[in-house]
């Protein structure tokens, strides 16, 4: 796990940081210099782009990460390198055509509730190319395990980016219409310096001999397109399916809500750039004793820094909304749901890297088909009933059953679970400390009140964790930097 804290910490201050910046266009930004309806609009824009990315990828990222150890010959290497890069046109060029020639229904189709949506179908589809292969050569530089400046552009590039239109649109220096095609520009460039990056690490050499395993590798690239999508509609067909039911400004409601429950995965975000190609290294291998430590180290230190940033949002959501503009105050319940969620995503640990990586892997689009199906029905029937609060019921209940359903196909498989007693002392714990001030209300301004809670927990929290050693790589950690501040 040495490789993995190391390369996960540094992700995970620069995903702090970019999640940081996030907060601030998203909380503050937004909520203020563009009106709820057109807030509504670029989220059901990006929202539609990133469901667009695991179809027009066609799984080249996790095959990328599957595959490339184990090729040893340098000419089936390269060849295997040329069809990760062609593989995605096999369905871009056709979603491209179908753009061109049904441009007016998709539009349609989209706009059945809030007609302000159907003039940008090219936007949404231009951004899902960009983000498909920025993931690509993303997946490039994660083999060699350098995931870093990856991470930088995936996590703050975009975000300061859309900082700096905002302030400019505040100000009337652009328009509406060149802030959203600036937006368009900045994922498109985004999407060049990662290829340059990946380029300098690895650079290729088409050669149209494929590999001996073409048929396994396209075999496994076609099940992906439905794991991924998947995973996405999982997160963000809540968004789209808001838009065609309730007015679009509750889109923006919504994505208040559902981005501070998600800061929660920020860790596990951090952490999967370097536990895939580490999973996928260690079961070609075929190594079932390290798979185990991996899957149940990674799976208590995210529960571990999960559960304290859930604790942390929930005792201080009512301050935060206290600076918040009026309209946005009413999304606790989405808060709460969806923080469920992401900490028992986090508790399964690199569960979705064990499975895209083994054998096994078909059994995603069994998962997948019954899992996307039973997400939209569910969307489908609780949005009308209970709006955004309907949207977040149905993605926690969504994430609960697939998680479910995949921990419990690796415990057949494989004879392995992420929990140990650790992982029922760390819950135990966050019971103890978030309870009590979850019901403490202090009479000072909303930021020190939200300040003295965070360092009350966090004191509280870490301690119990080094004094128990809860988790022995954590209180290596804080051993090295107790260590540090003594000398």
């Amino acid at each position: 796990m040495g490789i993995v804290l190391k390369q996960s910490f540094r992700n995970t201050l620069i995903t702090y940081l970019g999640f940081g910046i996030g907060g601030i266009n998203t909380i503050f930004l937004y909520t203020n210099f563009l009106s709820d309806e057109n807030y509504g609009l670029v989220s059901v824009i990006v929202s539609i782009a990133v469901i667009l990315t695991p179809i027009i990828s066609f799984g080249v990222p996790n095959s990328l990460v599957k595959y490339y150890s184990s090729f040893k010959d340098n000419a089936q290497l390269e060849g295997f390198l040329t069809l990760m890069l062609l593989l995605p046109l096999v369905l871009m060029i056709p979603l491209a055509v179908l753009c061109y020639f049904a441009y007016d229904l998709i539009g349609d189709l989209l706009a059945i509730k809030n007609s302000i949506v159907k003039g940008y179908v090219w936007y949404m589809f231009i951004i899902g190319v960009a983000m498909s292969y920025f993931e690509i050569f993303y997946a490039w530089s994660k083999v060699h395990l350098q995931s870093v400046f990856g991470n930088f552009l995936k996590e703050v590039f975009i975000r300061v980016g859309v900082m700096l239109l905002l302030v400019l649109f505040y100000f009337d220096i652009i328009s509406l219409p060149f802030f959203l095609k600036a937006l368009v520009g900045l994922y498109l460039l985004r999407t060049l310096v990662m290829k340059l990056y990946a380029y300098t690490i690895k650079l290729p050499r088409l050669r149209f001999s494929f590999p001996r395993n073409t048929k396994a590798i396209l075999s496994y690239t076609s099940v992906i397109i439905v794991g991924g999508s998947v995973a996405v509609i999982l997160l963000e067909v809540d968004k789209f399916m808001i838009n065609q039911y309730i007015e679009i400004k509750n889109v923006a409601y919504y994505t208040v809500a559902a981005y501070i429950a998600t800061v929660i995965a920020v860790p596990a975000r951090a952490m999967h750039q370097i536990t895939y190609p580490l999973t996928a290294e260690i079961m070609n291998k075929g190594d079932k004793k390290e798979l185990l430590q991996l899957y149940q180290k990674s799976s208590l230190t995210l529960f571990i820094a999960a559960g304290l940033l859930f604790v942390l949002i929930l005792i201080n959501l009512p301050d935060l909304y206290e600076v918040l503009p009026t309209a946005y105050r009413g999304g606790f319940t989405i808060v709460f749901l969806i923080g469920i969620a992401k900490v028992y995503d986090s508790l399964l640990g690199n569960n979705n890297a064990i499975l895209y990586n083994s054998e096994y892997y078909r059994a995603l689009l069994l998962m997948g088909v019954f899992l996307a199906a039973f997400t939209i029905l569910c969307n489908l029937w609780l949005i009308p009933e209970y709006g955004i609060n309907g949207a977040a019921i149905a993605t926690l209940i969504a994430i609960m059953v697939y998680n479910t359903i995949k921990m419990l196909y690796i415990q057949l498989k494989f004879k392995i679970h992420p929990f140990t007693k650790a992982t029922f002392k760390v819950m135990l714990l966050l019971l103890v400390v978030g309870i009590p001030l979850f019901y403490i209300s202090l009479p000072f301004h909303a930021i020190v009140n939200i300040v003295i809670k965070s360092s009350l927990v966090i004191v509280v929290y870490v301690g119990a964790l080094y004094r128990f050693n809860i988790s022995e790589d954590i209180s290596k950690v804080l051993s090295k930097f107790l260590t540090r501040k003594t000398k």
